[in-house]
């Protein structure tokens, strides 16, 4: 990651910073900024593991997809009323095994942000999860990734 964006301590001025950096034709500091405010929306909002942490931005990160979509910063209400009634890790794994699949690695690749899909989570931390959401993630990210790579 860049210094710039190491320095960058909010969200908010992360977003600031994705902004000019479109506006510069920067698109490799505005995925890298974007990273940035969905580790630092996961860190403010506090987690007891690594795995916790990756779940949480993957909400971030589909809190992008959904604001980039409707022009405006959006929640995903639906997924933190979840979390409170039944924790992150149990909302992640909800998240992978519905029909149809979580927000496309397609989605959030456009913003660079792939890695933070729930499906790339679960299969990092596949112990704490269900046998049957890890097979479900494995065949979506074997087919995302072979039809990206033909794309």
């Amino acid at each position: 990651m860049s210094d710039r964006i190491d320095r960058l301590t909010t969200p908010e001025g992360c977003e600031k910073f994705v902004k000019n950096a479109v506006r510069l034709g920067r698109p490799d500091l505005a995925i890298e900024a974007r990273k940035r405010a969905v580790e630092l929306r996961a860190t403010d909002y506090g987690s007891a593991s690594q795995a916790e942490r990756e779940c949480l931005q993957a909400v971030y990160a589909y809190e992008e997809v959904l604001t980039k979509k409707n022009g405006r910063r959006k929640t995903a209400s639906g997924i933190w009323l979840y979390i409170r009634r039944n924790g992150i890790l149990a909302a992640a794994e909800r998240a992978a095994n519905t029909e149809p699949e979580t927000v496309g690695y397609t989605a959030l690749g456009a913003l660079g942000l792939q890695d933070f899909a729930f499906e790339a989570v679960i299969l990092r931390h596949a112990s704490l999860f269900s046998a049957e959401a890890v097979k479900r993630c494995e065949a979506r990210m074997k087919e995302w990734t072979s039809s990206s790579a033909a794309a």
